[in-house]
């Protein structure tokens, strides 16, 4: 009976002891948050044990609301999340907070299936969302073309595109790692990958994953994209005809006039753009504003999210949730959209002065988020940088951005008025 006694005090220190009024765990994600990105891990456990979750839209940065139990605060404390405990009483005044400001209480149902597309040869810290994943705890598979090929994206509610290259120019790699063992693996994978398809060539199997992708949007499918798979994936869907990669597949002289050739109405953001045929110009089109590899960079500076109405616009509302409004901006190969190559229908998210940073829009019954750069703890990443360590950035305002995209297929689907 001691060793018993002495047993359940031991489970006793070990979870705090739970209140009998308490009913919810309120994580906050303003800035008494102490590890806001491992939050998003935490509510994501709590879907992934077939409960509900609610997230408070405004309130204090965005919050989650979980229900009390002794699992959920061990998994808090494991974690490093800053919780609190909500009584019947704390619950109504929160909720009439809510109910009488530019709030929105949003009911989260079920943990999405999350798929990375990155080929076999790729590191975790090749790819942001992969880190941030890795830091919150979120489970995810991994794919590439021969499941995207094969009918495979049905399995995911939610998929993400990085650094890809889909108008298989290799983002023009050559012209400063031409000799680099790593790119010439690329180059070979991609190679025996097009034989493998019957395609004739990179180009032409990359167009044929961009139409699949855009297929698994249309049927309801959520995607998310950062740094340069933005703007190749429009360029290979708008492109679908034209040959905007020549010299990189077979040798062919670029044409001059595949930007008169480009077709938009298969391309989901982005309509009119000029694309860079010469292979000596280390840019893909005039879509990236900031052309962070040409003579004519821009400058970074910083980029504002907007605030969207949590009651009559939830879904953008849900993408840009954050305890700071303003971020510093971060360089990828695509890292600004230019705003006079969007279309009508486009929503943006963030701007940095005249360019969009942030982009959100719908295709069929699915939805797609574009984030320009690369890192957005790591404003001038260069291949061959050490990795960030998201431990040391536990509250980043730019990589919650990118976990807002992963909750936000979970959310229940008629509060996605827009």
């Amino acid at each position: 009976m001691r060793r018993l006694a002495s047993m359940l005090l031991l489970v006793g220190l070990l979870v705090p002891a739970r209140p009998a009024s308490a009913q919810w765990i309120l994580v906050p994600m303003d800035r008494q948050q102490a590890d806001h990105l491992r939050a998003y891990g935490l509510t994501y456990w709590v879907l992934e044990q077939s409960q509900k979750a609610e997230w408070l839209l405004n309130y204090r940065g965005g919050s989650f609301l979980l229900p009390d139990s002794p699992g959920a605060r061990r998994e808090a404390a494991l974690r490093g999340v800053t919780i609190e405990t909500m009584d019947p009483s704390a619950e109504a005044r929160m909720r009439a907070t809510v109910a009488s400001s530019n709030m929105e209480a949003v009911p989260l149902e079920r943990a999405p299936k999350v798929a990375i597309y990155t080929p076999p040869n790729s590191e975790i810290w090749d790819d942001a969302v992969t880190m941030a994943l890795e830091y919150a705890g979120i489970s995810y598979e991994t794919i590439w073309d021969p499941e995207v090929l094969s009918g495979g994206l049905s399995e995911y509610e939610w998929i993400h595109l990085h650094h890809e290259d889909f108008t298989g120019q290799y983002s023009k790699f050559f012209l400063t790692y031409g000799g680099a063992d790593w790119l010439q693996e690329e180059v070979d994978q991609n190679q025996e990958m097009a034989r493998s398809v019957g395609a004739p060539n990179v180009p032409a199997m990359k167009k044929r994953v961009a139409a699949a992708i855009r297929t698994y949007i249309e049927e309801g499918g959520f995607l998310f994209a950062m740094c340069s798979a933005t703007e190749t994936l429009e360029l290979a869907l708008a492109g679908a005809n034209v040959d905007i990669a020549a010299a990189y597949a077979d040798g062919t002289p670029p044409d001059p006039d595949a930007s008169a050739k480009m077709d938009w109405s298969r391309a989901m953001a982005f309509t009119g753009a000029q694309v860079q045929v010469s292979p000596s110009v280390n840019a893909f089109s005039d879509i990236d504003a900031h052309q962070v590899n040409t003579p004519w960079r821009r400058d970074l500076g910083a980029y504002t999210l907007f605030d969207f109405s949590a009651k009559f616009d939830p879904v953008p509302s849900m993408l840009t949730q954050n305890h700071i409004a303003v971020l510093p901006d971060f360089y990828g190969l695509t890292t600004s959209f230019s705003e006079n190559r969007l279309k009508p229908a486009t929503v943006v998210l963030a701007r940095e002065g005249t360019w969009a940073k942030y982009l959100h829009g719908n295709l069929g019954e699915g939805t797609w988020t574009y984030y320009g750069g690369h890192d957005p703890e790591d404003p001038e990443h260069q291949i061959g940088d050490p990795p960030t360590d998201l431990a040391s950035h536990p509250n980043s305002p730019g990589y919650r951005l990118i976990l807002n995209n992963v909750l936000f297929p979970a959310a229940k689907k008629q509060t996605l008025k827009t």
